[in-house]
């Protein structure tokens, strides 16, 4: 099942735009009032690879099947949506099935594009977002701190243990801080892993600029950059609306006309789209036959028994070798059997861990 990302923000800031721009199979109502969006869409958005074209002419296959992560548009957010404003319960509750957050932020102006939180101010607006997930949080930890303080009082050292992360994590809420900037061990966060704190998700930033500031950005998409470099975290600026028009053209080489009068290299959602695999710590490798040749998602640190199981589990539980060959070497010599005349196919076993765009095929017995 693909890792799931979804689009947050206030009303009105381009997110069902942004969704309709990229989704395979989806489009969802963009509308200039409050909650537009009500129930969250979904839809399945390809990861753009050149690779898996090079291996497709290679392989000398028709069949290519690229990796996918899901999108969900969740609707509008509004300040005080964790104490129920607007239906804030209910979003707040989409966004905690995601794996991780693009956040739209508004960076243009635009009287005829409704705004209730007055003159445009991008960190404002991330402000608001963050503090009404934090709120959320809040209320998790505490339920969960009322559960576990009598038993932490007990004596049980690893209750007491749970109880004194889950105060931390308190504490630090309260103080306006993100959970995933705690810097909670692997081991402490198994206090909090069944709560799906909203501000422990890795989060991606957009700033919707006017048509003018594609390539530039403007003095709002800065103000934010700022803000968002001293966090460490990745701001994109793109223009949604022209990103969508984009994404409506069928025929390539209208897409292409369309680029370059814009001056763009590719589609803004390319980069949105790798930006977002990068950020939930995913590779790819790749399986490469007649039939086909298809990515596959897998986290950074796999190896090669647990990237087996995403085929099939059978492939992991009988795993016995994987039969590797790094993408450049088969781009170099230019087929599987050529890498195997000149000893660039690997034989790798269990502990083996796989790279970005090895192409494998795995040995296995059940």
């Amino acid at each position: 099942m693909p890792l799931r990302a979804g689009i947050v923000g206030l009303p009105n800031v381009g997110k069902s735009t942004l969704f309709n721009a990229v989704s395979n199979n989806a489009k969802a109502q963009a509308a200039n009032y409050r909650f537009c969006t009500i129930e969250p869409n979904t839809g399945l958005v390809d990861v753009p690879d050149l690779r898996i074209d090079k291996l497709v002419e290679l392989v000398r296959t028709e069949k290519a099947i690229p990796a996918q992560i899901e999108l969900v548009d969740i609707a509008g957010l509004v300040k005080g949506a964790s104490k129920g404003e607007g239906l804030g319960n209910k979003f707040l509750g989409n966004i905690r099935e995601v794996d991780a957050i693009i956040h739209v932020i508004r960076c243009f102006e635009d009287e005829n594009v409704l705004r209730e939180e007055g003159e445009i101010n991008p960190v404002g607006d991330k402000e608001i977002i963050e503090t009404e997930l934090q709120f959320k949080d809040l209320e998790s930890v505490e339920k969960k701190i009322q559960k576990t303080e009598r038993a932490a009082k007990s004596g049980d050292a690893k209750v007491k243990a749970e109880y004194d992360v889950l105060v931390r994590v308190k504490t630090h809420l309260l103080e306006g801080q993100n959970v995933k900037t705690l810097g909670l061990s692997e081991e402490e966060r198994l206090a909090i892993a069944d709560l799906f704190l909203l501000t422990e998700k890795p989060v991606l930033y957009v700033a919707n600029v006017d048509e003018t500031s594609m390539k530039t950005g403007n003095k709002y998409s800065e103000m934010l950059k700022k803000v968002v470099e001293s966090e460490g975290a990745e701001m994109l600026v793109l223009n949604n609306s022209i990103e969508e028009q984009i994404s409506d053209l069928d025929n390539p080489e209208d897409k292409q006309m369309f680029l370059e009068e814009y001056n763009l290299d590719e589609p803004g959602l390319h980069r949105l789209i790798r930006s977002t695999y990068r950020l939930l710590n995913l590779i790819t490798y790749f399986t490469a036959g007649v039939q086909e040749v298809r990515a596959w998602t897998i986290q950074k640190g796999w190896r090669a028994p647990q990237a087996a199981g995403v085929i099939h589990s059978d492939f992991e539980k009988g795993f016995i070798k994987a039969e590797t060959i790094s993408y450049d070497d088969y781009v170099k010599y230019g087929s599987e059997a050529a890498c195997r005349e000149n000893g660039r196919l690997r034989i790798e076993g269990k502990e083996y861990v796989v790279q970005d765009g090895d192409v494998m095929h795995f040995r296995f017995n059940v």
